[in-house]
């Protein structure tokens, strides 16, 4: 079995979190502090922090600081909702937090506790999504991944990643191929990063470049993480996720989704009802800082889709894995009735 490195996102000393700078890699490893409510919306809105279980865990940790701050509790809840719309990890773990306030009041030894205990949470559920999620993984593969669902978009380990880091811990003979991830790289500048931190093999590829290795026969399997998973299995997750689903139902090739319990929305039907974070458009039209298109033209940024049930092989989560999900799949594997 090799042993790989535990790379962690964020620390908490001295009741201060210090979280690692995503914006800075892979070129510069920079801690930022994060002290005041507004140092925790910003983090979360301006992507410093990013990827679900781990903008869920930040936003708990800010509902702790808001309130040793002093601020009303219901701001503080609001404020941290408003700062990013799609990733339900954030919601369910704020209502946690609120919960226990409104339960014992200014107890901020209780909502510490709380935030740390959220944080831990992820990192078991993240180990054991990497243990169900490795057994579908062959003893040779090639895997293709999209965006960052590694150990810098959870408390460590990673959901699709985890799996991927979970194969290459137990000797299987894996190489990635990860997707860049226009528009914000998370792909070519934080997966390439971790995998290079485990000697994991691996080769970017331009997104646009996924369908015709998949022709070629070089992708055998595709796991990729969520955002907000619907009562009928439709996934959201980053943009260009939903293309890979078609391509990998056309070339037979099957696809997986890993995510923590947390990701599950049970409030909605489907897809449909997913609020679509649309970013600035300077994303689309900058690169890493550099300008690659004109500033007269205007530029669309959805920066999630949604994949359909019917293209997902199966969901990966802590509890096991629901093949070909459903609303009645789902709903009996988390021991619920049908409404």
């Amino acid at each position: 079995m090799r042993k790989l490195k535990d790379i962690k996102p964020l620390e908490l000393k001295d009741d201060v979190l210090y979280v690692i700078n995503q914006l800075k890699l892979p070129h510069e490893l920079v801690w930022e502090k994060l002290e005041t409510l507004a140092d925790y919306e910003k983090a979360i809105k301006d992507m410093i922090v990013r990827g679900a279980p781990l903008i869920g865990i930040v936003g708990a940790y800010g509902f702790y600081t808001g309130i040793k701050e002093g601020i009303d509790y219901i701001q503080v809840y609001e404020r941290l909702k408003q700062t990013r719309p799609t990733a339900v990890n954030l919601f369910w773990a704020l209502d946690r937090m609120k919960s226990i306030y409104e339960k014992y009041g200014n107890d901020l030894n209780l909502l510490l506790k709380e935030a740390k205990r959220i944080e831990v949470e992820d990192y078991h559920a993240n180990r054991s999504i990497g243990g169900y999620g490795e057994v579908l993984i062959p003893k040779k593969a090639n895997i293709l991944t999209h965006c960052n669902t590694g150990a810098l978009a959870t408390a460590g380990w990673g959901t699709a990643l985890g799996i991927i880091r979970s194969a290459y811990e137990n000797d299987k003979d894996i190489t990635v191929y990860v997707d860049e991830t226009r528009p914000y790289l998370q792909g070519s500048r934080l997966t390439a990063w971790e995998l290079l931190q485990e000697g994991i093999p691996h080769y970017i590829i331009t997104d646009s470049s996924a369908g015709f290795l998949m022709k070629k026969g070089m992708i055998d399997v595709i796991v990729v993480g969520a955002d907000r998973i619907t009562l009928n299995g439709d996934v959201a997750n980053k943009i260009g996720t939903y293309s890979l689903s078609i391509l990998a139902k056309h070339h037979n090739i099957p696809f997986y989704v890993a995510a923590p319990s947390s990701s599950f929305d049970f409030n909605l039907e489907s897809g449909d009802e997913i609020p679509i974070e649309e970013r600035n458009e300077d994303e689309v039209k900058n690169c890493h800082c550099c300008k690659v298109a004109p500033q007269e033209s205007k530029a669309i940024n959805y920066s999630f889709d949604i994949t359909p049930a019917e293209n997902i092989t199966a969901i990966i989560t802590e509890k096991g894995i629901i093949e070909k999900p459903n609303k009645e799949k789902i709903l009996k594997f988390f021991g619920r009735k049908l409404s």
